[in-house]
C-alpha cells in the first residue's frame, strides 16, 4: 500500500485528506469546547499545509508509520478539562471514520451513475483504507497517540500518571511494534470491523 509504485499519485491526496481531517477535528473540538489555542496558532483550518510534518509524511507514506504536526491545546481552558480533553481526542479518530464513510458512499453513488473513473476509483479507495486506518492506529493507547489520551481519562490519576511517563520511549516502542508486525495484527480486526459497518451503513442508505 506505502513505497514507490505506479499508484503514488492516488495516494497522495488520500493522505492529505486523512491528516487534514484527523488533525482538524481536533481542532475544532478544541475551540468548541473554549480552549482558542488551535485557531490562535493556525490549526483551525483544511489547509494540509498547516497540519503536514514533511518527514512524518514521507514516513508514513513510505513505511506505514507517520505522523502530523500535532494541534496544540491547552486544556486549563477548557470548561471542563477532562471532558475536553477526552473530546479532542476522539475527534480525530471519530472524523476519520466519518471520512471513511464519505468516501465509501462517493464511491457507490458514482459507480451507480458510471461516472467513476479509474483515477477518482483509486484516490476514493485509499481514501477509505487510509482513514480507517488512522483511526485505528490514532487509537493505539500509547503517548503521543489519542488512544493514550482516552485511556489517561480513565485510569487513576497515578496509572495514567505513568502512562504519560513513557511518552518519551513511545515512538521507539511504536517502531518495535511495527517492525514486528504488531501493529498489523492490532489494526486488521478493528479495520475489518469498522469497514464491515461502514459498508452495511452504504447498503442501506443506498
Amino acid at each position: 500500500m506505502f513505497g514507490f509504485d505506479e499508484n503514488m499519485i492516488f495516494r497522495i491526496p488520500a493522505l492529505l485528506i486523512a491528516l487534514t481531517i484527523h488533525e482538524y477535528a481536533h481542532a475544532r473540538v478544541a475551540v468548541w469546547m473554549g480552549d482558542n489555542t488551535p485557531k490562535m496558532m493556525g490549526r483551525l483550518t483544511l489547509n494540509p499545509i498547516s497540519h503536514l510534518d514533511p518527514f512524518g509524511l514521507i514516513m508514513l507514506w513510505l513505511f506505514k508509520f507517520g505522523w502530523a504536526k500535532p494541534v496544540p491545546i491547552n486544556p486549563n481552558n477548557f470548561d471542563n478539562w477532562r471532558k475536553g480533553t477526552l473530546l479532542v481526542a476522539i475527534a480525530g479518530p471519530v472524523s476519520n471514520v466519518i471520512m471513511a464513510l464519505m468516501a465509501a458512499i462517493l464511491y457507490a453513488i458514482l459507480a451507480k451513475m458510471q461516472l467513476l473513473s479509474t483515477g477518482l476509483a483509486m484516490v476514493l479507495n485509499f481514501t477509505y483504507s487510509y482513514n480507517i486506518i488512522f483511526a485505528v492506529f490514532n487509537m493505539i493507547p500509547l503517548p503521543p497517540l489519542d488512544g493514550s489520551k482516552v485511556l489517561m481519562n480513565i485510569l487513576p490519576a497515578r496509572q495514567a500518571y505513568m502512562l504519560e511517563k513513557i511518552e518519551p520511549y513511545a515512538p521507539f516502542i511504536l517502531l518495535a511494534l511495527v517492525y514486528l508486525n504488531v501493529i498489523h495484527v492490532f489494526i486488521t480486526p478493528f479495520y475489518n470491523a469498522i469497514s464491515f459497518f461502514i459498508n452495511q451503513i452504504v447498503k442501506i442508505i443506498l
